[in-house]
């Protein structure tokens, strides 16, 4: 190709799915994403630790290694290399690397609780391959298109909990297990979500009325998520099918005529990805 830099053909091979050398990248990849992951998940069997935990940090080592170098590619061909680390993905490669560093910094024994968080937080790698989901893709901005009205939505459902919880601490007491407000507002959220654990239970006449209200309310609103979600979903699949998505930051609902993304500035994609 010419007049194309390097930095730009490592971006294209990177960040695109447009050519055959950015799918085997894709592709090797998820492969290696899949099999850090099952590694983490070995590790934290103790058999397995006992006869193959120096195999498995010398594994993890030549993983974080390479998604090192993967990160480092990504800074160097995006044209704006701060608005994909600040975004979801640039925090998930991210996130995938920095506990295995954090690891040496807190090698003492004392330190053990800290070293396997480190551990355990490197299974988020898994994220790292919703990049490559479309759908997943979707499903992540209906979220995020949606966040206020579920914002709304929750505090409502706090708001309810709150006051059940506090109905059912004042007619059941300390005597029925109800020990205090917030253990009350529990028992209401176990309730209204249908969860219903039993562990606590209300005893008397009263309490059994306000916690059969309690469940009608949870039946009534727990479909009000599912059609905000729906309504968000059916939009992104929308854009998804008739508009462009930037390859930098993800967003999609770019118009037609649009030559750079609206959210990063980054120059768009001549077809649909």
């Amino acid at each position: 190709m010419n007049g194309v830099t390097h930095r730009e053909k490592i971006y294209r091979v990177i960040f695109g799915t447009d050519t055959p050398a950015g799918q085997r990248f894709d592709i090797a990849l998820i492969y290696i994403i899949l099999l850090s992951v099952l590694a983490v998940i070995l590790d934290s069997i103790e058999v397995v630790n006992t006869h193959f935990g120096d195999w498995l940090f010398r594994l993890e080592w030549v993983f974080t290694l390479l998604f090192s170098i993967e990160y480092l590619l990504r800074l160097y061909s995006s044209p704006k290399p701060l608005s994909y680390m600040f975004s979801f993905y640039g925090l998930v490669d991210l996130l995938s690397i920095v506990p295995t560093y954090l690891s040496l910094i807190f090698p003492g024994a004392s330190y053990w609780l800290v070293v396997r968080l480190f551990r355990v937080l490197r299974v988020f790698r898994v994220l790292k391959l919703v990049r490559y989901l479309s759908e997943a893709n979707i499903l992540l901005r209906s979220m995020y298109a949606s966040r206020r009205k579920i914002l709304v939505f929750f505090t409502a459902v706090f708001v309810l909990s709150v006051i059940f919880g506090s109905l059912m601490f004042f007619v059941e007491g300390p005597e029925h297990g109800f020990t205090s407000i917030p253990r009350s507002i529990y028992w209401t959220i176990v309730t209204i979500t249908t969860v219903g654990y039993g562990d606590i239970t209300p005893q008397t006449a009263l309490g059994q009325v306000i916690a059969t209200l309690a469940m009608l309310t949870g039946y009534s609103i727990i479909a009000i998520p599912t059609g905000i979600f729906t309504a968000e979903i059916a939009r992104e699949i929308n854009n998804e099918t008739n508009h462009r998505r930037c390859m930098v930051c993800e967003r999609n609902g770019h118009r037609p005529d649009a030559d750079f993304c609206f959210n990063c500035g980054v120059e768009l994609p001549d077809t649909p990805i």
